[in-house]
């Protein structure tokens, strides 16, 4: 069993740092204090007391002036006086060192604690611009649509040091990293659009050939498999541009009730799946959402679409909508062929099937990355796993 792990953050390390320092200052300034009050209270006490005017006895140390009265101050001839006073100096003096100490150390404990709450609030200040970063970043990385995320700017303004430097740097990776992904789904859509007028003109002309009185049976023959070629060809440009599309937001929104378009497509497969010997049933529940009906059509579309492709002679395919919470979900699961765990996220990449790359006679690959793709754009997640004894089970989830 894994511990928690428990971190302090920058902010509560940077306080204690200063908090620490500050406390050994001030115990350091309270040390050097105490034995400069010390040594300066060792040094010897002069006593002066008032006396009446006598001849000067023996062992008179000197004469002082006080206010004009003539002071005597008697050492030699009076021991006991000269003992008490010393014990009253030893008794101030410890006095003024248990006085300094006790006082020393509140006005420490005090202070420090104000400069600790200082050095919060100024950590904290002196943050708040790293705050904006990960914030930003965090932002980023959880978008459903990868262009609205990369979009988005720091801006940070302030003074001209390192985190405004690196607030500058992550800018210009994120336009960096926009201009990159915007160049690479134009190529795709501009190659897409120039490629469909000449299999557009191959197609027409195939079957021009092919209903000419003059064809014979090999040309017809040769005409049918151009044609699939042609036709398999076309429905890979049609997927690009599709999945170029899917990954843009979604900005026009209407209500949309999967239960519906499960139906629907359901209906629309029916002669796919009989030609496949493969059961339909779809189990259509309240699901209610917001996006584009023709795109969520199109998940629909392709998951019952590759349950059927990817199935057994007799087998099934189950499409069920529900709504749990705050989501509504989408399953789509199949019998056929064992699916390895490991593989289940390569399907969602581009013409990828498993383990095998695309074959002619088959989809064109794309089917779950367009799925994955529509459901970022609305928000969703997409979700699979291998279902015992063959087949798989995809669940898509998206906001209520």
């Amino acid at each position: 069993m894994r511990l928690p792990s428990y971190r302090l953050t920058i902010r509560a390390r940077l306080t204690l740092v200063y908090g620490g320092l500050f406390f050994l200052a001030g115990l350091a300034l309270l040390v050097v204090t105490y034995f400069l009050v010390d040594q300066s209270l060792l040094q010897k006490f002069t006593f002066r007391a008032p006396l009446p005017d006598l001849a000067q006895p023996p062992g008179v140390a000197g004469l002082a002036e006080q206010g004009g009265t003539r002071v005597r101050v008697l050492i030699d001839n009076n021991p006991d006086l000269v003992y008490y006073m010393d014990k009253q100096a030893e008794s101030l003096r410890h006095a003024t060192m248990i006085a300094l100490l006790q006082q020393g150390a509140i006005a420490l404990v005090v202070v420090g604690a104000v400069a600790i709450a200082l050095g919060w609030l100024l950590a904290g200040r002196l943050l708040s611009p790293l705050h904006r970063i990960t914030d930003t970043a965090r932002r980023i990385s959880t978008a459903p649509a990868a262009d609205r995320g990369l979009h988005e700017r720091i801006a940070l303004r302030g003074p001209n040091d390192e985190i405004q430097e690196l607030a500058d740097t992550f800018d210009a990776m994120l336009a960096r990293l926009d201009q990159a992904f915007d160049g690479q789904r134009r190529f795709v859509a501009n190659a897409s659009h120039e490629l469909r007028t000449p299999l557009t003109l191959n197609r027409s002309l195939v079957e021009l050939a092919m209903h000419r009185k003059t064809a014979s049976d090999d040309v017809k023959r040769l005409g049918e498999t151009l044609l699939d070629i042609n036709g398999r060809h076309e429905r890979l440009i049609e997927g690009l541009l599709l999945l170029a599309r899917s990954e843009n937001e979604v900005v026009e929104r209407r209500p949309v009730d999967l239960a519906d378009v499960v139906d629907h497509v359901g209906l629309q497969s029916a002669g796919a799946a009989a030609e496949a010997d493969v059961a339909v049933a779809v189990e259509p529940a309240p699901a209610e959402t917001t996006g584009d009906p023709v795109l969520l059509e199109r998940v629909a579309q392709n998951l019952i679409g590759n349950g059927i492709r990817h199935n057994v002679r007799g087998g099934w395919v189950r499409a069920a909508t529900a709504t749990r919470g705050d989501r509504v979900e989408l399953e789509v699961s199949n019998s056929g062929p064992a699916v390895a765990a490991y593989e289940v996220e390569g399907l969602f990449e581009p013409f990828r099937r498993g383990s095998e790359r695309t074959r002619s006679d088959q989809g064109v690959g794309l089917g779950l990355s367009i799925v994955r793709a529509i459901a970022r754009a609305h928000g969703g997640t997409v979700a699979a796993r291998p279902r015992e004894g063959g087949g798989l089970v995809v669940t898509v989830s998206l906001p209520r």
